[in-house]
Parts: structure tokens; sequence; C-alpha cells
């Protein structure tokens, strides 16, 4: 396979997951405001720190509200990690290769973006955000339902695979960190009988609500699930889950030791930390250190299978936009190092 196609293979599919899970938090979010009273409710300003896109949000808004951020999210393509902008780039990446997968996704992933293009308005309001959101996560779904069945299981597969894997363990650590920090600080005792609604918006951003009361059988509760959406073999957005499903796709593909390397690291710390023994400050120096572990797997993958980027010329649109969601934790914790 040429390297130029596996790369378009894996940022089509982490431009498809990374506009799904976008729908999801901001869908989530919307709800989690009306369930919690007027002074708790944590706003809009979480899901610009959940994407590390702060800088540029302020670039070009004044405050967080919520006008502001959802349309920062869903439709500015300023930002290149809004839904509209993470379609239109999983379209461009499918267009180059469409003899690579089925005819149906293709034409399906168009009819995508051209939905959310042209409902942008409707899915701007209050009114009519919950079923634009909505229409855009079954279109996704369906389309994973497509390749999956219909797409050859060869050396493009497992790249639509870690692409879609490395994004979505990329996702799960950053909501972690960010509503459990933001939501209600642990020392604020007035405010323990919301915890639970705090954990269940959690759970509902990833789809995992139901899966963790089959699985656990405990209230909602801060230290299950926090096990339950790092190490859960089974939960397909649990992390653990994540970095199985790359090393199992990553042993089938030549030249794979080093980021095989990476990969048994981050499974090693994953599995030998016990996440009910972490305060918030723990936590969060553990989920930053793991962001960043997981921006290292994603260089090695690109350094062993992709065309090389000359150094006097511009960064391909992949790797530009790649910085908003791999880099944004490692200049942050740099930034407070200095």
């Amino acid at each position: 396979m040429l390297s130029r196609v596996a790369e378009n293979i894996y940022w089509l599919s982490r431009y498809v997951e990374r506009a799904e899970n976008t729908a999801r938090i901001v869908s989530v979010n919307a709800n989690l405001l009306l369930d919690l009273p007027r002074g708790i409710a944590p706003g809009w300003r979480p899901l610009i720190d959940i994407t590390g896109a702060n800088a540029l949000f302020e670039e070009h808004y004044k405050d967080y509200g919520e006008r502001q951020v959802v349309r920062f999210l869903i439709g500015d393509e300023r930002n290149t990690g809004s839904i509209l902008s993470a379609l239109g780039a999983a379209r461009e990446n499918c267009r180059t290769i469409r003899d690579f997968v089925p005819r149906e996704s293709w034409e399906l992933l168009n009819e995508l973006y051209l939905h959310a293009r042209d409902d942008l308005s409707k899915g701007l309001t209050k009114g009519g955000r919950h079923v634009y959101l909505k229409s855009l996560i079954q279109g996704v779904q369906t389309m994973a339902g497509m390749l999956s069945g219909t797409m050859l299981h060869d050396q493009g597969y497992d790249f639509l695979h870690l692409g879609r894997f490395i994004e979505r363990a990329d996702m799960t650590t950053r909501l972690i960190d960010v509503r459990s920090a933001n939501l209600l600080p642990e020392e604020t005792t007035e405010l323990r009988p919301f915890e639970t609604i705090q954990w269940i918006s959690v759970l509902k951003s990833l789809t995992g609500y139901q899966a963790y009361r089959r699985s656990e059988q405990v209230r909602v509760q801060r230290d299950p699930v926090l096990r339950f959406l790092l190490q859960h073999p089974a939960f397909p957005r649990s992390v653990g889950y994540c970095l199985e499903s790359l090393r199992k796709s990553l042993e089938k593909l030549p030249r794979n030791e080093s980021t095989l390397r990476v990969t048994g690291r981050l499974k090693r710390t994953l599995e030998g930390v016990a996440p009910e023994r972490l305060d918030q400050r723990q936590l969060h120096a553990f989920l930053d250190e793991f962001q960043i572990g997981i921006g290292e797997l994603h260089g090695e993958i690109a350094r062993t299978w992709f065309p090389p980027v000359p150094e006097l010329e511009s960064p391909s649109q992949s790797q530009s936009q790649s910085q908003v969601q791999t880099t944004a934790k490692t200049d942050d914790k740099e930034e407070r190092g200095r």
C-alpha cells in the first residue's frame, strides 16, 4: 500500500471519529445544563477545554457563551476541529482514495457533509440542535458499520482502525480530565448531591451509561466510572479497549516495532494505575502524561508509514490539523512548566 493512501485512510477515520465525538459532547452538555441548578452548571467553556482550542477560540470570540461555543464547535471553519471542518477534511481524504473504500461509503460521507453544511443554521438553534446532532451521529455510525461490513479487511482497514481508536482514546482521556476537574470540585461538599448527575453526563458523552450499569451494577460514582472508562476491556470507548484494538491492528503491519513499543508502554501504564487512589491533582497529571503518550504514538505511526514532510514546505492539511488535538495538552503542560 502506498504511504499516501495509508495516511489518507488514517485521517479519514480520525476526522469522522472527531466529528462524532464533538457532536456527542455538545449534545450532552446542553442536556446537562438543564439537569443542574443555576450557579452549579459548568457552562460551555469546558467543551473548549476538552478540545484544547482555547487560544484559537479567544482569537475570534470575546466570551464563552452558549452561542459562541456551539458555533465554534459545530460550524466555524476557522476551527479545524469543528464538526463541519472535520467532515470536510474526511470528505477530501476519502475523495482521493475512492478506489480503496466502498462507493456507498463515499456517497454517504458526501451526503453527511452536505447535510452538515446546508442545515447548519438549524443546528445552531436551540430548537434544531438536538435533531441536527443526532442525525450526524447516526450518519457517522452508519458509515462505520458500512466500512466494517463491506471494506476489504486488509492493511487499509488496519489504518482505518488506527485512526479511529487513537482519536477515540484521545477524546476519552480529554473528556475525563476536563469533566472531572471542572464540574464539581471535590472540596465543595454542598455540591455532593449533584455528583451522580456529573458522572452520568460523562458516561452519556461516550454513550456508556447503559453499558456501565450492566457491567458495574453499582450506582454511578467517581471511582467505578473512572475504572470503567479507563480500563474496561469490553467497552468500545474505554481507553483500555482502544489500546488493545490499536495493538491488534499494529501487529498486522510491517515495520511495527517502534509503534508496538509505545503502545505496550501505554498499556502497562494504564493497567498499573488504580484510579480510585488518585485525587484530582494526581488524576490530572496522569491523564496529561497519557495524552502526551498518545501524541507520541501518533508521531511514531506517521514516521513509520506516512510520507515525510519536507522541512521547507508547509505541513499537509492532515498534519497541521492533528496538532490541534494531539499537541495542545503537551503545549499547555510545557507552558505551565515555564
